[in-house]
């Protein structure tokens, strides 16, 4: 198939951040592109060639716009399933499979997934509503601490709580969850596995991340992570069963936990680009935007390994501020070497929305580290008086 400066379309559910960014790929080979989001200001609006507004979970807005596509991928993975089920019988390639999406969109599928290929995971337990899982704990069957996962819908944290008494399940929903043994972890790492349709398979480094103790959402990604070679061997090989069993086409981003006795255990995955891989646009030979691309085109895959060490500041809304958003002090961070910034396009911060990030390039790891603590400290996402 011929992609390049003619009339194939990709198209792309979903137009935030990762599809702005997927779109520099698409601009730069010159990759007709068609983008389907619910907002009418989403980031990606201004990177494509044709952008439309509609409900992601609407079985006839994904189907009438996905038969203009010739590809169809995705940069969020809550879509509607049946939609892309009845593209995929009439012929439009589907990346990631829908058969993929509808495991992962169900974080209990998932589980029952990691059990049944032997992925090892923690111990988990599904409940149809939280009034079950309450149930449960008064007899005994589950005990604190445990944590709470909806089985949809979650993102950025959102839908993720540590419960360590029972009033902590009072603000939650009253809708199907999963309750998992708590990890007493010592690192949470990220390897991304990419694949195409020809079998080709790369794997990134793997990478640390740090996260933020209130938000519960990751505040750095250091690559390479601080582990030792046999740790990342130990990752990287269950990153690859992970991807191995599914069988998806494109990227698939495995979370994982590193024990304090170095056994490695997977807590989910995502089936597109990831936060754990906005490193790699500065810090890779390969972006993970790019790798993206080339997997669900069939093309050759790119070189994973790293140019230098690389660190990844997000950026989010500070709390206590919501409206039209101010990158305060961004003219200071320009000014340190190594340093560039993302700016997502969002014009209305809130505390915790991901607003940007920065990427720390450097030849020294440890200091990588040290300038994304000055550049966390430094910028600050505010919004207008």
């Amino acid at each position: 198939m011929d992609y390049f400066s003619s009339g194939f379309r990709l198209g792309i559910l979903g137009g935030g951040q990762l599809g702005k960014m997927l779109l520099n790929e698409t601009q730069k080979w010159d990759i007709q592109t068609a983008v389907l989001d619910p907002s009418p200001e989403a980031p990606a609006k201004v990177g494509c060639n044709h952008f439309s507004v509609g409900d992601l979970m609407d079985f006839d807005t994904v189907y009438q716009f996905g038969k203009q596509a010739d590809v169809l991928t995705i940069e969020i993975e809550h879509v509607n399933i049946e939609a892309l089920e009845k593209l995929e019988k009439e012929g439009v390639l589907v990346y990631p499979q829908p058969a993929v999406l509808k495991i992962i969109q169900n974080k209990a599928l998932q589980k029952l997934f990691y059990s049944t290929h032997q992925i090892p995971t923690t111990a988990f337990e599904i409940f149809e509503s939280s009034s079950h899982l309450k149930n449960a704990i008064s007899t005994g069957k589950i005990i604190f601490p445990f944590v709470w996962k909806s089985t949809q819908f979650g993102y950025d944290g959102n839908g993720v709580k540590v419960v360590r008494q029972l009033s902590d399940l009072d603000c939650l929903n009253d809708a199907a969850c999963i309750a998992e043994t708590l990890v007493p972890f010592k690192n949470e790492l990220a390897v991304i596995v990419a694949r195409n349709a020809s079998g080709e398979v790369k794997t990134y480094p793997v990478v640390e991340m740090e996260f933020h103790p209130d938000a519960n959402q990751v505040e750095y990604v250091i690559c390479p992570a601080r582990i030792s070679s046999q740790v990342a061997e130990k990752a990287q090989k269950i990153a690859l069963q992970v991807s191995e069993a599914f069988g998806n086409i494109g990227l698939l981003a495995v979370e994982l936990f590193q024990t304090h006795k170095d056994v490695i255990l997977v807590n989910e995955v995502a089936p597109r680009p990831h936060n754990s891989g906005h490193y790699s646009i500065e810090a890779s030979h390969t972006s993970q935007f790019e790798q993206h691309l080339r997997a669900v085109l069939n093309l050759p895959l790119g070189s994973t390994e790293s140019l230098a060490a690389g660190v990844m500041v997000n950026l989010v809304g500070e709390a206590g501020f919501s409206g039209n958003v101010v990158y305060e002090n961004i003219d200071k961070i320009l000014k340190i070497d190594g340093v560039t910034p993302h700016i997502y396009g969002k014009k209305q911060t809130r505390p915790f929305r991901k607003m940007g990030h920065v990427t720390i390039v450097h030849s020294d790891l440890a200091e990588a580290r040290k300038l994304a603590e000055i550049v966390k400290k430094t910028i600050q996402v505010i919004a207008k008086k």
